[in-house]
């Protein structure tokens, strides 16, 4: 029980410090942070994996191994060339992990408290994680086709996510952000 004159934070639960209630805004942006820290840092700590995946598939006698393609891109390009890509990386699958997360609890909430409460359960968790992932995947298309176009290009088509964003929007306008939207919601 709360104490005398003592304010409580919304979405700050009586039973203790530190908890969240359920549904309330500070747990959905509690879900929402934990999407972005699930989802940016891992992904760009893969980006040299991704880098030399992307670039076999476009030509796959380019390198004839991983080891060999991480040597060559050092010797040539340094560490930097090694994680070229991050920044899109890092922006586009935080906030995939945002919509992932946040909006899979928000859907969750909304299909099965709300709209139909007495459904089963899987089909409101499943109807949430498409309309989620759906979302998140629309936030992620423009980084994710930047990124490819990056590493995939020689000489670059762009040297970082600023410039890539500005020649594609430039060349193609907005639409040209969003051309592997398709294959990537399939």
């Amino acid at each position: 029980m709360a104490t005398q004159g003592a304010t409580q934070m919304p979405g700050r639960s009586e039973k203790g410090k530190g908890s969240i209630v359920l549904y309330s805004p500070t747990y959905f942006a509690a879900c929402t942070l934990g999407g972005v820290i699930a989802c940016g840092p891992t992904h760009t700590s893969v980006t040299p994996l991704d880098l030399v995946k992307c670039r076999r598939q476009v030509d796959p006698k380019i390198y004839t191994s991983n080891l060999s393609a991480w040597r060559s891109i050092y010797a040539k390009e340094g560490l930097r060339g090694v994680f070229f890509g991050w920044s899109p990386t890092l922006i586009g699958y935080s906030f995939q992990g945002a919509g992932k997360y946040g909006f899979y609890e928000i859907f969750k909430n909304l299909y099965g408290d709300k709209m139909f409460p007495n459904a089963n359960k899987t089909i409101v968790y499943l109807g949430a994680s498409a309309s989620a992932e759906f979302l998140a995947d629309t936030f992620l298309c423009p980084f994710e086709a930047i990124k490819v176009r990056m590493q995939t290009t020689l000489p670059p088509f762009a040297h970082n996510l600023r410039d890539g964003w500005s020649k594609v929007v430039k060349k193609e306008g907005y639409a040209g952000l969003y051309k592997g939207l398709q294959p990537v919601l399939g």
